[in-house]
């Protein structure tokens, strides 16, 4: 734990600032990464148009 002594030094209200600051970019990060990654391919959707397309040609 040497290398947080500068931390340790810091006002409690800027070391909440800092903890903050640093989930904040975290979570962030993760949900851009997550929607980026599920986006990416809707294969939902893919499913539900081969689907809605089977069944017009059954109809017709």
């Amino acid at each position: 734990m040497a290398r947080f002594s500068g931390f340790n030094s810091l006002a409690p209200k800027t070391k909440n600032v800092v903890v903050a600051g640093g989930l904040t970019a975290f979570v962030f990060g993760v949900y851009f990464y997550t929607m980026r990654a599920v986006g990416g391919t809707d294969e939902l959707q893919t499913a539900i148009d081969k689907f809605e397309a089977q069944k017009n040609k059954q109809e017709t």
